[in-house]
């Protein structure tokens, strides 16, 4: 997508109507209560909307309009190539409505509105897009049997879907979950964050008015800890698909138990090993991938590259070049189209964020850059790129999610030694390593336990692979075809044929 990088996007933010309340059965409406929260601008720590405080009472509503609809079967039952038509339609206008959605984006989470347009949104739509062009080309099975039996597997949607998704990029997670929640019959109650819910708002209307029945998409904003225990105990919610934090992810395996066992997928935390060998031969490449893995989205994100691993023998000089890459991503104002960096989502992250660089320096470990908050004159919250040296596996800042930029550089001597280094944490959700021979590339990508591996570059892929993780980074896939079939359950239907 195209930035602008004359355009006033303060002027446009200011000619913004912003929507805030929850959109349940078609049509905006306020939480029974009349509660609000406060939805803050992390650029700046204005007040952008009071949002709609969602509880018990509006979950309720938003998963019986939701059971009504998908009973009534004008999504369930709809033809396929006619869901698939809504969906594109849903697509064409989200990206009608490209700049408003990137605009909400930042202003609601602080990422920068280079990436909101040149990322986020694009990959948002593109999403949609391909999980609706999925729809009429699933095919079903016929398994095996004698003359005497015909047997039938077929997927079918699972029923409602409770979607709870993170702050940390609000669009394209919400719609890594409707997309295939959506394409495969279900209707849809999403939570978005509440740190960041303004998108998941707005896109909702818009699926409406792409022709979307009216109660198959509801959003209900509000607390994790009212809207989202309320979603994970609901009785009559069929599954819940959850990305957020480790800690919350097992909350809600334990709503389903002492509810009604609903399906539960999971993307947690992460404690990305980034792998650098020292017969890599492009240290400039590596040090660019490895600041951005760390950096981008001011490292707020679930797969950053948070522990750089170093063979000794040429960690000096690696570092050297990271450091030079990394004091060129210093934050700015979001809604600089130059920007390369933004704000920490909220205060409170931004105090959790400097508190564990702390805890880094009382551990012993070398501050060589940054470690500091920035921007104070702003009334947002920055936070420097910063990076640790003499690093032990051990410590808190290489073993537990910080979700800021915050990175941490440790040595080994061999491959055995990286390895153990890399899998020593209770997170697998990605690795990265950087060498030149492809014996090295393959035997090491195959002992990491991680869900997704990337050799030679970093976070890197498609809609077409899977993403997810292993160990305590959750289980299930977001993306590709696989995403579609955790959403969908296997009926097997045995015809006796009476005539061989």
């Amino acid at each position: 997508m195209t930035i602008q990088p004359t355009k006033d996007w303060a002027q446009a933010v200011a000619k913004l109507k912003v929507k805030s309340q929850a959109f349940i059965d078609g049509r905006y409406v306020a939480a029974a209560s009349g509660k609000t929260f406060d939805c803050v601008n992390p650029g700046t720590g204005q007040v952008i909307a009071s949002v709609a405080a969602c509880e018990q009472e509006d979950v309720d509503r938003a998963v019986e309009v939701a059971r009504r609809v998908f009973e009534a079967g004008t999504w369930s039952r709809l033809d396929p190539a006619d869901r698939k038509r809504k969906m594109l339609a849903w697509a064409s206008l989200m990206r009608d409505h490209a700049e408003e959605l990137a605009l909400l984006e930042t202003i609601d989470m602080g990422k920068p509105i280079s990436d909101s347009l040149s990322i986020d949104v694009p990959a948002s739509i593109n999403t949609i897009v391909w999980m609706a062009e999925a729809i009429d080309k699933l095919y079903d099975e016929i398994a095996p049997t004698g003359p005497g039996a015909l047997s039938l597997i077929t997927r079918e949607p699972l029923g409602v879907v409770a979607a709870v998704v993170p702050w940390n990029f609000p669009l394209l997670m919400a719609c890594w979950k409707l997309g295939p929640a959506l394409a495969a019959g279900n209707s849809v109650v999403l939570k978005p964050a509440e740190q960041s819910p303004l998108t998941a708002i707005r896109i909702a209307e818009l699926a409406v008015e792409a022709g979307m029945p009216v109660g198959v998409l509801n959003v209900v904003p509000g607390y994790g800890e009212t809207a989202g225990k309320a979603i994970g105990l609901h009785p009559d919610i069929d599954a819940v698909t959850f990305t957020g934090s480790t800690e919350v992810g097992k909350l809600f395996l334990k709503y389903a138990g002492q509810s009604n066992m609903k399906r539960v997928s999971l993307e947690c935390g992460g404690k990305t090993p980034h792998i650098v060998m020292k017969d890599c031969d492009d240290l400039d490449t590596a040090a660019r991938a490895a600041a951005w893995g760390i950096f981008f989205n001011q490292g707020e994100v679930c797969n950053a590259g948070s522990r750089l691993l170093v063979d000794e023998s040429i960690k000096d000089e690696f570092l050297e070049k990271l450091i030079a890459e990394s004091a060129a991503l210093m934050p700015n104002d979001p809604l600089d189209p130059g920007s390369r960096a933004g704000a920490m989502v909220t205060k409170q992250q931004m105090s959790r964020v400097l508190n564990y660089i702390k805890i880094g320096q009382e551990e012993g470990a070398e501050l060589r850059l940054g470690g500091k908050q920035v921007r104070q004159n702003s009334g947002g919250y920055f936070i420097e790129p910063t990076i640790f040296d003499n690093v032990s596996s051990k410590m808190r800042i290489a073993q537990e999610e910080i979700f800021g930029p915050v990175l941490s550089t440790i040595s080994f001597k061999t491959e055995e030694e990286a390895i153990a280094i890399a899998n020593d944490t209770i997170y697998g959700l990605a690795a990265a390593v950087w060498t030149q021979n492809i014996d090295t590339a393959i035997a090491t990508s195959r002992r990491l336990r991680a869900g997704v591996v990337w050799v030679n570059c970093f976070d890197e892929g498609s809609i077409t692979s899977p993403f997810g993780g292993f160990k305590q980074s959750g289980f299930g896939r977001d993306k590709s075809i696989h995403a579609i079939a955790k959403y969908t359950d296997l009926k097997t239907t045995w015809i006796k044929v009476r005539k061989s």
